[in-house]
């Protein structure tokens, strides 16, 4: 008797588990806030996803690395790659080639916005949601 295993190669879980972070969703939202409400200088989309631009002030690059850090332990399906050039820091973000997962990556790009109008993490949770996007909080 022959096996019909199909195996399939290693992939992320697509959602965001924040069970075991060291901040709440509301704690790193408002910190979203005062990094993008300080230093933000713009935002584009690449080929590849997104691009935050901040300015290269002191502790800014060293501030990015550890959301993107922390971003990564919790979204795994997620990459981040951070650089400094011209006066600028810019954050790079990209995601497996998933419907669900480049749906997060849209609601990422709308963060600054989020932020800035006072909007709750539960409200870009919930559009998440509804497309069957999970999040765990402890």
């Amino acid at each position: 008797m022959e096996d019909n295993i199909i195996s399939m190669p290693d992939r992320p879980v697509i959602a965001c588990d924040m069970s075991t972070a060291p901040d709440t969703p509301d704690e790193r939202t408002a910190e979203y806030g005062r990094l993008f409400g300080q230093h933000l200088l713009g935002k584009e989309r690449t080929a590849e996803g997104i691009r935050f631009r901040l300015r290269a002030a002191e502790g800014v690059e060293a501030w990015v690395r550890d959301l993107s850090a922390r971003e990564k332990a919790c979204c795994p399906f997620a990459d981040f790659e951070i650089a400094t050039a011209d006066e600028e820091v810019r954050w790079d973000i990209t995601v497996v080639d998933d419907d669900l997962a480049r749906a997060a990556l849209d609601e990422f790009y709308q963060v600054p916005e989020m932020t800035s109008a006072g909007e709750d993490w539960r409200v870009m949770g919930q559009r998440l949601a509804d497309r069957g996007f999970s999040i765990t909080t402890r």
